[in-house]
């Protein structure tokens, strides 16, 4: 039975004959033993056993005795290949840019120490593979004898082959993984990467108020949280090293308002030219108004809709005032050419999920675009795949991750196959592989990704318990003509009528403009049926807004309520987010009371990620902790209803932030309503008690002048 085995065992390592026989081992067999012959001899129940002194040579695992598993007390035992990489030629003031050439050398090291030439010569000759080496015998692989013969040939490397190593500490050889180093000052450049690196801005909870000593920023009229102050000096740090970043942080963090205070910093003490923001078309006026409020003193152009000039704008750094451009990602696709052809200090991609495929043509315009500082901002920079996060970053610092096909072999695949399920047929191997590939592609990307969640230790202890925002939206064209018809047709109405009469001809007025900001859809009656979620977005600002918060909110398993005080725009958004595949009920008065509580229950219990409420139903008694998002797509006018809907997740029992978002149509009488609450609380409280209601004692000037839009969103 013996002589079977070792007949079946010799036809899979047909040296084993002669060693059976001889009863010796040459070095070129114990080096075949050591390339994966005793795993082939393990699946015929041969065992082989190592001399205790006996080490092997890889240049990836240097286990103690051979046959061992790799640990991490064992990774500088043993000899070793690793390379070496440096800088060919520094750039300005002694420090490497990705400009420069490098080159990377083969060196070995023996328990951690580097071999003399005398040593790495006789590894080199060593022709059977076994050599005594500082009183050890050693076996080494072909690899590893054949990079110690090639040592003075160095492989040159452009800028960001060379760091794109180095920051992984690896770089492929032949298919295997081979430990790497810089020296000189690409060991510089990748030490101050590391050291301002997104640990610092995440760490270092600030006190219970939100707010740290720091120095102040000219020009901001606001108070910057910790986390927020250490967001800005990461962005001034990574910057200043030539390097573009990614602005990653949770919604409700307040990126705009970083952002914003970084720009101000950019453009301190000296004259800037003009920076550039990109956005989709439902945030140009909260950029407007971010700056507005926060930074005053920045001019900045609305560059989109009819009309729209670059003209008078400063052609180069140093040459103007620093003035800000805001565009939509639609605007840059139209007229790629004359915004390429500016020189812009700074362009800030707003929501850069929205290029998240590179072939797109607005990913392509944005890449035509050459400013001398790039900074991409979303709360979900990988929806889908690890290939979306390739294409935010390839844009922040082109070429440094690689191809995206070498991308996706070396890190993109088996980093998602380990931070998945296993799939069928994955061993355990794959799953190891995979976690490496995903703690590389952490260390290559690491330096220029800036994410934090409310919930990290650094951030959570500075957040109020409630963060209100209100979005901007502008008004689609059908929305518009609709808007200024029922103006004309029914202000007129108003002027010709008194008494009762005249109250209710003004509550008609008020009804249909605030549905035709929702949706052409809502004031026109259309049915929920056959509901085309692209064309009605298309339509209406606010469904496209709300598109663009639901998507981040489930993509990082969140839950949110939406609020309408329309029974009938209730049902279309339930339609809406049906046919975008977010299946979400729906809570109104007709709800029998019994049923109300199954789908609270429900909801609080993690089925579904979005619920539906008509503010009626939202009067008392609901528990809805669950939510860490509130919705308001048609806001109440009376605060004291308002804060009732949303005090149904910001109560006791919620363990979190609550962020609240307004959805309000630009330039309409809901942004003059809005205005007014924002002015001063209290005393619209009493003003609004009675929320339109109130409104209907208005003079015929006063009513003209609430529900007339404003000519900036007209030509939009």
């Amino acid at each position: 039975a013996e002589h079977r085995l070792l007949r079946r065992a010799a036809r899979d390592w047909p040296p084993l004959t002669r060693v059976i026989a001889a009863g010796t081992l040459n070095g070129a067999e114990a080096a075949q033993l050591l390339g994966g012959a005793v795993g082939r001899l393990a699946t015929h129940q041969i065992t082989v056993e190592w001399p205790a002194g006996l080490v092997a040579a890889s240049g990836l695992t240097a286990p103690s005795r051979l046959g061992e598993p790799d640990t991490s007390e064992a990774t500088a035992a043993g000899l070793r290949l690793s390379a070496v990489v440096r800088s060919l030629a520094g750039g300005a003031g002694g420090t490497f840019s990705l400009g420069d050439a490098a080159e990377l050398a083969w060196r070995l090291t023996f328990d951690g120490e580097p071999l003399s030439e005398e040593e790495t010569a006789a590894a080199a000759a060593a022709v059977e593979g076994v050599i005594r080496l500082r009183g050890r015998w050693v076996v080494i692989d072909p690899q590893t004898r054949r990079k110690a013969q090639e040592r003075s040939v160095a492989q040159r490397l452009t800028g960001t082959q060379a760091l794109r190593a180095v920051l992984t500490g690896q770089v492929a050889i032949d298919g295997v993984e081979v430990a790497c180093t810089a020296v000189g000052q690409l060991a510089d450049l990748v030490a101050a990467l590391r050291e301002s690196g997104p640990a610092a801005a995440s760490s270092a909870p600030g006190p219970a108020d939100g707010t740290t000593a720091g120095p102040v920023i000219a020009g901001l009229h606001a108070t910057l949280r910790g986390y927020q102050r250490r967001g800005v000096a990461w962005l001034e740090r990574t910057t200043a090293l030539g390097f573009g970043a990614l602005l990653a942080d949770d919604m409700g963090l307040g990126k705009t308002l970083t952002v914003i205070a970084f720009h101000l910093t950019l453009r301190a003490g000296r004259e800037a030219g003009p920076a550039l923001v990109v956005c989709p078309a439902s945030l140009l006026a909260n950029w407007e108004r971010e700056f507005a409020r926060f930074a005053p003193g920045v001019t900045v152009r609305r560059y989109h809709g009819a009309g729209r000039s670059l003209d008078g704008l400063a052609v180069g750094p140093g040459s103007g005032p620093g003035e800000v451009v805001v565009t939509t990602y639609g605007t840059l696709l139209r007229d790629a050419g004359p915004l390429a052809g500016m020189t812009w200090d700074l362009v800030v991609a707003d929501e850069a999920q929205q290029v998240k495929n590179h072939r797109s043509q607005a990913a392509r315009a944005l890449r035509q675009l050459r400013p001398a500082v790039r900074i991409a901002v979303t709360g979900t920079p990988v929806e889908n795949s690890l290939s979306e996060l390739w294409a935010i970053l390839d844009w922040t610092n082109p070429g440094l991750l690689g191809s995206l096909a070498a991308f996706r072999d070396r890190y993109g695949r088996a980093a998602e196959r380990a931070a998945g399920p296993q799939a069928p047929g994955d061993t355990a191997t794959d799953g190891v592989a995979g976690g490496d590939a995903a703690q590389r592609l952490g260390r290559l990307i690491g330096p220029f990704v800036l994410r934090r969640r409310k919930t990290d230790p650094g951030v959570a202890p500075e957040l109020p318990p409630k963060v209100v925002s209100d979005r901007y939206v502008q008004l689609g064209s059908e929305q518009t003509a609709l808007y200024q018809a029922a103006t004309a047709h029914l202000v007129g109405r108003v002027t010709e009528s008194a008494g009762i009469e005249r109250r209710g001809q003004v509550l008609r007025l008020l009804q249909s403009l605030r549905q035709i900001c929702n949706s052409p859809a809502h004031f026109l009656r259309e049915p929920p049926e056959g509901w085309d979620a692209d064309v009605q977005a298309a339509r209406s600002g606010k469904l496209q807004a709300l598109d663009e918060l639901i998507e981040p909110i489930t993509a990082a398993g969140e839950a949110a309520l939406i609020f309408t005080g329309y029974v009938s725009m209730g049902r279309l958004i339930q339609a809406h987010l049906a046919a975008r595949g977010a299946a979400a009920e729906f809570l109104h008065g007709a709800v029998p009371v019994a049923k109300r509580q199954e789908i609270v229950d429900r909801f609080q219990a993690g089925h579904g990620d979005v619920l539906i409420v008509s503010v009626r139903a939202a009067g008392t008694g609901l528990n809805l902790t669950r939510a860490g998002h509130v919705i308001h797509f048609d806001r109440p006018w009376n605060p004291a209803v308002e804060d009732q809907a949303t005090d149904r997740a910001h109560r006791i029992g919620a363990r979190h932030l609550v962020a609240v978002h307004h959805l309000i149509a630009e330039g309409t009488v809901e942004a003059r309503i809005a205005e007014l609450l924002a002015r001063k609380r209290g005393l619209t409280e009493a003003v609004l008690t009675g929320g339109e209601v109130a409104l209907t004692e208005l003079s015929d000037g006063e009513l003209r002048a609430l529900v007339s839009m404003s000519k900036d969103q007209g030509d939009a």
